[in-house]
């Protein structure tokens, strides 16, 4: 953490102003609405505490659909300026590691008084979207409100009761209406999902590593891929993001807004399409790609992660920019919208308490909490240290993963080439999980290509683990 520019701890400073907050925000202005009412509920990781998002929704006439996105009044707490905001401001993110979580705020705070916790009245800041039968928004609007939080469920649980494969949750079978109210959601979810994939948006499968522990030691990393309930609420929050865009828009205020651009290395998606015998357009096309992606994933399930893992590593990474009014900036390649930014996630993101902070000044017809130029050096500092959030991630989950291979040196793996560069060329095997690097027979491997490699060396300190290929790509 510290090598990347994090700090790791929260200072006297900051501990002092937490100590000072005596309970959740309220408020007495009369403008901001209660909706405590609502069958609101929120669907995360089983172990999450900080929640930032509730959602609730209503069937219209005709077909369509009025969806209520509640985030997280975060900012009521967290002021501009302060010992508690700078320090969110310097990490700009909460860091998830294999070994320890490293929250952006305080977890008195994410955990407890800004999150949108099951039975406890919170403050939020809501986005309205009126959806119509074929999944576009047709109308929306930004407000404040009170909710009450009626049903914390998790993704999995959700997953296997929506799907047919598991019994209904107990929260939901208890709460009068809930189940009707996730249905609907679940039916709005994919008719949103499925106009963005007309309009290109990619469908990907990769698959993360989670650490499993028995007591304190880690005993394996087993692979999660993204479940039904998880894609719900990703769709709901794209349009949230999307509708949060054009109000600040509408009301001339800047925007940071977060852009994937067309991919600079489009060729060699071009020759993984031709390996499986396709044929892709000579310049990035995200409807051409996701029709070839659909395909592959309708042909070859099992591999089909592979394949979306190659098509991620060669789409790069997105970026965080600004956007001022009357200017226009580049959209999310791989989400298929032009308007996009992160606001979903105060608690865990700065962008997106930024972001809140930006509307709440729309919302009174303010002037922008933050000039364009102090905008400008906090998108490339919280880009900045996205990137460097991954790479403490990443270099932990390879600590973790050396750690459980330091026994099978001499083992033979199948895996597919995940990077390739001057910098050196890296696979991720397919049982377990794991990457590492090809210091033996990598010359002429490329993103794509499956290969079947030798554990020849592990460093648990270093987080290393370096493979020998034993045959030619595939």
């Amino acid at each position: 953490m510290v090598d990347r520019g994090f700090l790791p701890e929260f200072d006297a400073t900051v501990r002092a102003e937490l100590g000072a907050i005596s309970g959740p925000a309220t408020t007495q202005i009369s403008s901001i609405r209660d909706l405590r009412g609502l069958l609101w509920a929120s669907i995360d990781n089983d172990d999450s505490l900080d929640l930032d998002q509730l959602s609730v929704a209503e069937p219209l006439a005709r077909g369509q659909a009025k969806v209520l996105v509640a985030i997280a009044d975060v900012d009521t707490l967290v002021r501009k300026a302060a010992a508690i905001d700078a320090h969110a401001q310097h990490n700009t993110t909460s860091v998830y590691t294999a070994a320890q979580v490293f929250p952006m705020l305080p977890e008195r705070l994410s955990t407890d008084l800004t999150s949108l916790s099951e039975g406890q009245e919170r403050l939020a800041v809501v986005i309205e979207m009126m959806v119509d039968s074929g999944g576009t928004v047709v109308g929306s609007d930004v407000y404040r409100a009170m909710v009450l939080n009626r049903g914390k469920l998790a993704y999995s649980s959700v997953t296997a009761w929506l799907t047919g494969q598991g019994p209904m949750p107990p929260r939901v079978a208890v709460v009068p209406g809930l189940a009707e109210q996730l249905r609907l959601q679940d039916r709005i979810g994919t008719a949103l999902k499925t106009r963005r994939s007309d309009h290109g948006a990619l469908t990907l499968q990769t698959i993360e590593p989670r650490a499993v522990f028995d007591g304190d030691v880690l005993a394996d990393l087993r692979p999660e891929v993204q479940s039904r309930a998880e894609a719900l609420i990703e769709d709901l929050m794209i349009a949230a993001n999307g509708a949060t865009v054009r109000y600040l828009e509408a009301r001339g205020l800047p925007a940071i807004r977060r852009v994937l651009p067309a991919p600079e290395r489009w060729d060699r998606i071009v020759e993984l399409a031709a390996g499986f015998g396709e044929q892709l357009p000579a310049a990035p096309d995200a409807i051409a790609l996701e029709a070839f992606l659909a395909r592959r994933q309708q042909a070859d399930p099992l591999r089909f992660p592979d394949l979306s893992l190659s098509v991620v590593k060669l789409l790069g990474s997105g970026e965080y920019v600004v956007e001022v009014p009357g200017q226009q900036t580049e959209g999310h390649f791989g989400l298929a919208v032009t308007a996009y930014t992160h606001s979903t996630a105060p608690n865990r993101r700065f962008p997106d308490l930024v972001t809140q902070r930006l509307l709440k000044a729309a919302m009174v017809n303010g002037p922008a909490p933050y000039g364009v130029d102090e905008l400008r050096t906090l998108a490339q500092h919280c880009t900045d240290m996205e990137d460097n959030a991954k790479k403490v991630e990443r270099q932990v989950q390879k600590s973790a993963a050396a750690l459980l291979l330091e026994r099978r040196v001499g083992e033979r793996f199948e895996g597919v080439v995940t990077g390739a560069s001057e910098k050196g060329t890296w696979v991720r095997i397919v049982r377990p999980p794991i990457e590492g690097r090809v210091v033996r027979g990598f010359q002429g491997l490329d993103v794509g290509d499956r290969v079947s490699v030798e554990l020849v060396d592990t460093d648990v300190e270093r987080g290393f683990i370096d493979f020998a290929r034993v045959d030619g790509p595939s």
